[in-house]
């Protein structure tokens, strides 16, 4: 396979966001290359095209991908751009749903000709964006899939990685902190979102031969699994769910879910005075949980970075600046969590990908971008630098660990190198 460039591009304040869903099926589309600064192009903008979930099921944890890229292309033009050209982005709304994802794509390529393209939130929706990119010859830096089993296109870079193997590596992160507990669970209870990111951390990932994830994987920590639920995406009713869980009264419930699912599964369980002694939420949006107070005091989840003091002391003065200023546009939004937190990291490098490449290439030419990283690897503010591995599919070494509610904030407590409180314990 050809390996390709990609270039990067950054947000203006005035970001168009085109939110009709429409385009061809026509692939012979735009030259990947065209407009890399050279000659009379010189002065025009450059355009990033992606698509986001500005409505939908993902839409309260996507609109935080979209705050992200405009303070990042605003920042990135008021420094003189990219290779001496403004940026602009232009938006797409996939509504949520994966089906539109690949004509939106067609149609960023084929009809608008954007010179650079930058991935969707969700894997659901990046799996289909990455195989337009790859049938075009387009690099794509996209935020936060996890499955790396289905992409193997060389010229796909994620900017959030949870091992080439996340079920593993996330069922081992969670069960070892679960083991140093002073009385460690013995049972657990599984329920599971259906979609293509959620259901292999359940069940293990079938291109590896399945059997791993946290059901594989949970007997060898001594933990019983005493239910295993699952509901399909965008479900409403979780009463039976509810219901079910109190019944298996297991020592940690732990929701392979998005989004909002675990604030439905927290409500309809207190309507059943029913509290699990711990609960943990794979890909929650976070601010509803905040928003529900005691409870979900406790909650579990994983996270490349929460704005902790403790943290933000490691990472210095920059991230200082650019957490503050996310926290004041967030507030603007109205958005009720307004912390620069693990989905805003996971944006930011993404965008640093983007940027990185076309500098260190010198070009927004999508052969050359694709190689740069591929021999480079290219530096970032929150995960230093980033080595892209074809082997592995381009997931990178990760240090995601585990937050925690505690007295109404996100506090990152796994591992203990990169902990800014201690576990909080189960409820009695």
């Amino acid at each position: 396979m050809r390996r390709r460039a990609h270039t990067i591009s950054t947000v203006l304040a005035a970001t168009a966001l085109v939110l009709a869903a429409c385009g061809g099926d026509d692939e012979t589309g735009a030259d990947p290359g065209a407009g890399d600064g050279d000659g009379e192009q010189s002065e025009e903008p450059i355009v990033v095209g992606s698509t986001l979930s500005l409505t939908g099921d993902f839409g309260p944890t996507a609109i935080i991908h979209r705050i992200v890229g405009e303070q990042f292309v605003e920042q990135l033009n008021e420094n003189g751009g990219l290779l001496g050209r403004q940026v602009e982005w232009q938006v797409l709304d996939d509504e949520s749903d994966s089906a539109q994802v690949t004509p939106l794509y067609e149609r960023l390529i084929n009809q608008e000709q954007v010179d650079l393209i930058l991935g969707p939130y969700a894997t659901p929706n990046i799996i289909p964006a990455v195989a337009v990119a790859e049938r075009a010859g387009y690099a794509i830096p996209h935020h936060t899939a996890i499955h790396a089993p289905l992409l193997g296109y060389e010229c796909q870079f994620p900017g959030w990685s949870m091992d080439p193997e996340p079920d593993v590596f996330t069922s081992e992160l969670l069960f070892e902190m679960l083991s140093t507990l002073p009385d460690p669970p013995e049972t657990i209870a599984l329920v599971t979102n259906e979609s293509g990111s959620t259901l292999p951390m359940t069940e293990g990932f079938a291109e590896q031969g399945g059997g791993g994830g946290m059901l594989g994987i949970a007997p060898d920590y001594g933990l019983e699994v005493v239910a295993e639920l699952a509901y399909p995406p965008g479900n409403q009713d979780w009463g039976s769910i509810a219901t079910q869980l109190r019944d298996a009264d297991a020592d940690v419930v732990i929701n392979n879910g998005v989004a909002v699912d675990p604030v439905g599964i927290i409500e309809a369980m207190a309507q059943l005075n029913y509290q699990p002694p711990m609960l943990f939420s794979l890909f929650p949006a976070p601010g509803p949980l905040l928003e529900m107070g005691p409870p979900a005091e406790g909650t579990l989840s994983v996270s490349l970075f929460e704005p902790n003091k403790a943290l933000i002391d490691q990472y210095g003065e920059e991230v200082s600046g650019i957490v503050q200023e996310y926290r004041q546009r967030a507030e603007a939004e109205g958005l009720p969590y307004t912390a620069f937190e693990t989905q805003a990291a996971a944006s930011w490098n993404t965008w640093e990908i983007l940027t990185g490449a076309v500098e260190g290439a010198g070009t927004v030419d999508q052969e050359e971008v694709c190689n740069y990283l591929a021999e480079n690897g290219v530096d970032t503010t929150f995960n230093g630098h980033l080595e892209f591995d074809s082997e592995s599919n381009n997931f990178w070494e990760t240090n995601v660990g585990l937050k925690q509610i505690q007295d109404g904030e996100w506090v990152m407590v796994w591992p203990e190198d990169r902990a800014a409180a201690e576990v909080a314990p189960p409820r009695n």
